[in-house]
């Protein structure tokens, strides 16, 4: 089962639906107008990691995830959701019902048109004129201002808790904001940062405040600056200095055209290549070589088409995930039908063998006796934080 969930955000026809298609390799309904999707399209998309098995000489036998040439391609789950517009959080544009479709999402993608070539609503206009920059301060608002009105209902009784009956100010957040994926940690980390007033006073700004961190803590962004092919180049660097979420160049039209000719068995290429291989070019017509070669410049120019790398440094650098290889034999790295490597898990960064075993299995986690390292064949105890690849096995009481 796929436990990552990354929600795909942005306003209306900056190409969420092609960059969505693109990464999980499904297609949907793409057209050149606001609100094309409605209902949230999910779809599963890969990260990437250097698969173990190499270092044993071993082919290895996936169960939940893929390996292709020594690369663990490790399944997160993707939702496209419909366009935002300004004042979604007040219902405009159907936004609270899109805004109420990310509630479990652990992190998001924006994706932003750095063309300028549409306008707050997602209306086609001429190139740069309008600001990328402000979509990306406007997204990030009405997400804040979502989570402000559902933490800020009845907040006055609720604040009085504090005194009365000694609640922690987290625990009650916490409360408030149950089913959005979001942990008590998570909201102590926010409630350092924030700027606030005295807790039953609270106003619209401190609501807001508390929001913009917890909503920067516990659904991490990344900017997609799609339309890249067609954008002027100093666009990306002007956003970037404005802005502290990385900004990364793609072109979602460049990586789906791949994937669809890979498809077709045109060209040999896997998502992430910074370049691809033309299996035939008797197969293609004067118009498909030269598109090629285009999106082939673009490729060197920008170390690919992005759409791989945004997931990517999102999952990997946002959100600080690693991989780790659950085994019951940590000399073969086999489980019990001598399937090797058959798992690979993504763990919070920090998390621990005690954390791996809860995560296999809750049983094995209340019987944890120790854990053992499958490279260095050492024996680790409950409290041992995990590292990148590693291949542990779990020894639990039976």
């Amino acid at each position: 089962m796929v436990a990552i969930l990354i929600g795909i955000v942005g306003k209306p026809n900056v190409g969420k639906s092609t960059f969505f298609s693109a990464i999980t390799q499904h297609i949907v309904e793409i057209a050149n107008y606001p609100f094309t999707t409605i209902d949230p399209n999910l779809g599963t998309a890969y990260v990437r990691k250097n698969c173990p098995h190499t270092i044993i000489g071993k082919n290895c036998n996936p169960r939940n995830s893929v390996c292709m040439d020594g690369i663990r391609m490790i399944p997160v789950s993707v939702m496209d959701v419909a366009g935002l517009v300004p004042d979604a959080h007040s219902g405009k544009g159907l936004g609270n019902k899109f805004l109420d479709n990310l509630r479990n999402a652990n992190a998001l993608i924006h994706v932003v048109d750095i063309s300028g070539s549409t306008d707050k609503e997602g209306n086609i206009v001429d190139f740069n004129s309008h600001d990328p920059y402000e979509d990306v301060l406007f997204i990030e608002k009405e997400i804040a201002y979502w989570l402000s009105e559902i933490l800020s209902r009845n907040w006055k009784k609720i604040g009085r808790r504090i005194g009365s009956d000694g609640s922690r100010l987290e625990t009650l957040i916490s409360q408030q904001l149950s089913g959005l994926g979001i942990s008590e940690t998570q909201i102590s980390k926010a409630l350092e940062n924030a700027s606030f007033g005295p807790i039953e006073e609270w106003n619209e700004n401190d609501f807001l405040s508390v929001s913009m961190e917890i909503l920067r803590i516990s659904k991490p962004i990344i900017i997609a600056a799609n339309k890249m092919d067609i954008a002027d180049k100093d666009n990306i660097k002007k956003l970037s200095e404005r802005i502290k979420n990385p900004v990364i160049p793609v072109s979602a039209d460049y990586e789906l055209a791949l994937v669809k000719a890979a498809k077709a068995g045109l060209i040999r290429y896997r998502p992430g290549d910074t370049d691809f291989t033309i299996i035939d070019s008797s197969k293609l017509n004067d118009n498909q070589k030269k598109a090629l070669e285009k999106i082939r410049s673009f490729m060197r120019e920008n170390n690919g088409t992005g759409v791989q790398r945004v997931i990517e440094t999102l999952v990997f650098q946002k959100m600080d995930l690693i991989s780790v290889y659950p085994v019951e034999d940590e000399t073969h790295w086999v489980d019990k039908s001598g399937n090797v490597l058959p798992d690979v898990y993504l763990m919070q960064n920090g998390s621990t063998a005690l954390d791996l075993a809860f995560k296999v299995h809750t049983d094995l986690g209340k019987n944890f006796i120790r854990a053992i390292d499958g490279k260095k064949k050492l024996i680790l105890g409950k409290d041992y934080v995990l590292k990148d690849g590693d291949v542990i096995k779990i020894v639990a009481k039976v």
